[in-house]
Formats: structure tokens, C-alpha cells, sequence
């Protein structure tokens, strides 16, 4: 038997996050009652990632909304950041070695904060822009690529990226 349960903001009741044995988030409300298997979402992952995180249950629904992360105290944050990393991979590119081709698809050379790849750029319009001089690059096998600031990368990477924008 199932219980519907409103969610709440995190700052106005008091909750506990552990794993169980098979190494997955269980979500322990006010009232003692056990949501095994959540996941935290992030609502604005790219533009306010540390603000408005939803902890959602097996069957889809919000559990817990989190305004702030701020908001948490230390033990609970670190394992919400750590969950939310496991679910998301989004590595920013540092600098762009080589493009194949102005034309799309092309495939560059680029370094990232996880190390030097490739990506497959399948057209101009899976490069985004963000807030300020941001971009996120959507690769061929669905991988979003982030550039924090365009103005910030070498002169030459620049350049490969002006020609695609």
C-alpha cells in the first residue's frame, strides 16, 4: 500500500537521506515513513544549479522540493551533490584544438575539465547560448558540452567557435 504525501520545503521539516544496502538514496520524511530509490533533479541545472533541487520518487512524483542547497546541513548537501553527479555529466570545454570541417557534421578536438576528446557536431543549432557569454554544445551522441565563458577560452578556440555561431 502506497501513501500519497505532499511534498514540503526542505527548510520546513526535518528529514533524513541514507542508502540502503544496494547502494540507493532512501528519503525518510518527518513522519518516519521510508521512499526508497529517489533521485534529486535539478529545476535549473544549467542557470541556477545550486537553487530549486526536487527529490522524486520511483513513481515520478516530488517527494521533497529543496529551495537552496545552502539550505541543508552539511551531511545532507554532500549527499545530494553526490547523487546529482552520478546523475549528471556535463564536462566544460577548456579549448578547441581542431575542428574537421566548418561545415556540419564535424567532429573537434577539444580539451575538457575531464580530460582531453572528440566530439561530433551534428549541426550549428546544438550549440546553445547561456546567460553572459555561456554556450552548451550538444554532441552527436547526446553528451552536452559547456563552455562557462566563450570570452575566457584562448584566441584560437574563439575563432573555431565564432565560425559556428
Amino acid at each position: 500500500m502506497s501513501m500519497m504525501v505532499a511534498p514540503q520545503p526542505a527548510a520546513q521539516k526535518r528529514f533524513s537521506l541514507e542508502h540502503n544496502a544496494f547502494g540507493r538514496l532512501v528519503y525518510v520524511n518527518a513522519q518516519g515513513v521510508r521512499f526508497e530509490g529517489c533521485v534529486p533533479v535539478r529545476a535549473f541545472p544549467v542557470t541556477s544549479p545550486a537553487e530549486g533541487v526536487s527529490l522524486v520518487g520511483t513513481d515520478g512524483r516530488e517527494l521533497l522540493w529543496i529551495e537552496r542547497l545552502t539550505d541543508l546541513d552539511p551531511a545532507q548537501r554532500e549527499v545530494i551533490e553526490a547523487e546529482l553527479a552520478l546523475r549528471e555529466f556535463s564536462p566544460e570545454i577548456l579549448r578547441i584544438h581542431k575542428v574537421s570541417s566548418y561545415a556540419t557534421p564535424s567532429v573537434w578536438f577539444v580539451d575538457t575539465d575531464r580530460g582531453p576528446t572528440q566530439l561530433r557536431l551534428l549541426g550549428e543549432e546544438h550549440i546553445r547560448r547561456l546567460q553572459g557569454s555561456g554556450l552548451l554544445i550538444a554532441d552527436a551522441a547526446g553528451v552536452q558540452y559547456r563552455v562557462r565563458d566563450m570570452q575566457a577560452l584562448d584566441r584560437v578556440s574563439r575563432r573555431f567557435l565564432e565560425r559556428f555561431l
